[in-house]
């Protein structure tokens, strides 16, 4: 008998081949230059696939970047994650920030494009493909910190919602906001740290 899994045509592996060499020569190009450094037709001319090939994968610049940037979006999460898990035990707060660590270290990584990637999934259209799946994974987030905050006796679900989104906009403003680009990961992990402690003392003084 066979494994179940249907052999893939020629047509879809020369597919997934232009599009891992779109992805790549984008992640190259993007992290050399920034985005604003960098034309499509760059990126087509070092994936060696025409223009137009290329926008039938990502229709402009910015879905590029996106499309690269959710990669690394989505590891900085699963790593954020398992530093979490891994800090349980240490009360809300030191679990919370070891989760965004990682992401924040994400998005300043390069900060053109981090700042680029957030304003496009803040701003841009909701319904286009990859935004859709950037915001899939910003909602993986909140949910992950919604269930760090549910651990503490305190702060019922509702509430852990709640807070979980204003952490998110914490994160944001103290990732991309250009009076704070001058700081290192480590300040801006330490003062988002501070942000998310103020935010959560009012439910444990009520409490």
């Amino acid at each position: 008998m066979g494994s179940g899994h249907m052999p893939i045509g020629r047509r879809e592996r020369a597919k997934q081949d232009k599009r891992e060499r779109i992805m790549t020569a984008a992640r190259e190009l993007f992290a050399e230059y920034g985005v604003g450094g960098v034309t499509t037709q760059q990126i087509a001319d070092r994936a060696d696939v025409a223009i137009g090939t290329l926008y039938l994968y990502a229709s402009t610049k910015a879905e590029l970047l996106i499309m690269v940037q959710n990669e690394k979006f989505a590891a900085a999460i699963d790593d954020g994650l398992a530093a979490a898990k891994a800090a349980v035990g240490q009360g809300v707060l030191e679990p919370v920030v070891a989760l965004i660590r990682p992401v924040v270290e994400c998005v300043r990584e390069h900060i053109e494009n981090g700042r680029t990637y957030l304003h496009e999934l803040t701003f841009g259209d909701p319904a286009e493909p990859y935004r859709q799946a950037g915001l899939a994974l910003a909602g993986r987030l909140e949910d992950g910190v919604t269930g760090l905050l549910t651990h503490d006796d305190c702060i019922g679900a509702a509430d852990a919602a709640t807070l979980a989104r204003v952490i998110a906009a914490i994160v944001h403003i103290s990732t991309t906001a250009t009076v704070y680009l001058h700081r290192s990961d480590e300040v801006v992990v330490a003062d988002i740290r501070d942000q998310i402690h103020a935010t959560l003392a009012p439910h444990r003084r009520a409490a």
